[in-house]
């Protein structure tokens, strides 16, 4: 009798538990709902304020340390021309053509046009990181500039997945070489 028992048991088992893992897998999850979505938001407003001040205290201690002139701009880039040039203003839309050296913090270059070329873009139309896009506006032909971007103006919380890592800050020195309207 034990071993019907245990037979019909375990065919149950065999029969339902798959039965019931397939349905809670196939099953698609409900909607959160808007208080369910504000009780994220709130933590992760709180994390990402806490980086970017984190971010800029670090930015500001690097600037100190090197005596630089540097001015912040609204979005959290620093900025500072230091040779005027006398040619065309950078405006969105138009094209630029730039030398620039990526480096991070530590010193180490990642990008350069000294290996690369010479970059051309279009101002303002997201082919570049955000904070140098903002730059560049400041700018005219044959300014030489240096920006440093914080991670939410460069490459965020995962790098280029190339040469910057993740959650990088940016240097760039950059001069503008030309800007031309698209033709």
């Amino acid at each position: 009798m034990k071993t019907i028992q245990h037979t019909i048991f375990t065919g149950l088992i065999i029969f339902f538990i798959p039965g019931i893992l397939f349905n809670d897998c196939t099953r698609q999850p409900e909607p959160k709902s808007d208080r369910e979505m504000e009780a994220y938001k709130v933590p992760l407003l709180k994390v990402n304020k806490y980086l970017v001040q984190k971010d800029s205290r670090e930015i500001e201690n690097y600037i100190r340390q090197r005596s630089w002139d540097m001015k912040q701009s609204s979005t959290g880039l620093w900025y500072m021309i230091y040779r005027n040039g006398i040619g065309s203003r950078a405006e969105e839309g138009k094209y630029a053509k730039v030398n620039y050296t990526v480096s991070l913090l530590d010193g180490k270059v990642c990008y350069s046009t000294d290996s690369l070329g010479a970059e051309s873009f279009i101002i303002g139309h997201s082919e570049v990181e955000s904070g140098l896009d903002e730059g560049i506006l400041m700018m005219k032909e044959g300014d030489k500039a240096r920006f440093i971007l914080p991670p939410h103006l460069a490459h965020g919380l995962l790098g280029d997945r190339k040469k910057i890592p993740p959650r990088s800050i940016i240097i760039y020195d950059v001069e503008l070489l030309k800007v031309w309207d698209k033709k």
